[in-house]
């Protein structure tokens, strides 16, 4: 399994092209996989052939992931990234349009580490997803990675 710098998980095919055209728009070279529904972003991570049962296989620096997903919701998939011992220092970021107390709560319950609810204007949008990602995948640090390692040109 090629290294994969941001796993999106979101089922609004329109947010998924605004998304890769922000990362190309604002030059933010990462690889990234795009899965439409919960179902499948917990078989990357877990499935038979999941990211965490091959030997050697990095996990992705940065999860976004959308609230509202077919098949099995999101607060369901950062319950089970954050719940396995393999996966909770996955930097996952919820990215939403609900503005919603509860689902806010429920996500900082479960450990997400930002709540970010999406622009509707499409230009902020853009700068909103690029800043996003290159906090998270540039400026932030975590325990598991060594930016000197990356070949990210951010």
């Amino acid at each position: 399994m090629p290294l994969t710098d941001v796993v999106l998980i979101e089922d609004n095919r329109h947010d998924i092209e605004m998304i890769f055209d922000a990362l190309r728009e604002h030059n933010l070279n990462c690889s990234i996989v795009a899965l439409t529904d919960g179902a499948k972003g917990l078989e990357y991570f877990f499935g038979g052939e999941g990211c965490v049962h091959i030997k050697g296989a990095r996990l992705p620096r940065l999860v976004l992931l959308d609230l509202k997903l077919p098949k099995v919701n999101g607060l369901e998939v950062l319950k089970e990234l954050k719940g396995d011992e393999r996966t909770r220092h996955v930097p996952v970021v919820v990215f939403t349009s609900s503005n919603e107390y509860c689902d806010k709560q429920e996500s900082y319950a479960l450990f997400v580490n930002s709540y970010l609810v999406k622009p509707l204007d499409a230009e902020k949008f853009s700068r909103f997803v690029a800043k996003t990602v290159k906090y998270w995948l540039t400026i932030n640090t975590t325990s598991y990675f060594d930016p000197l390692e990356s070949e990210l040109d951010l």
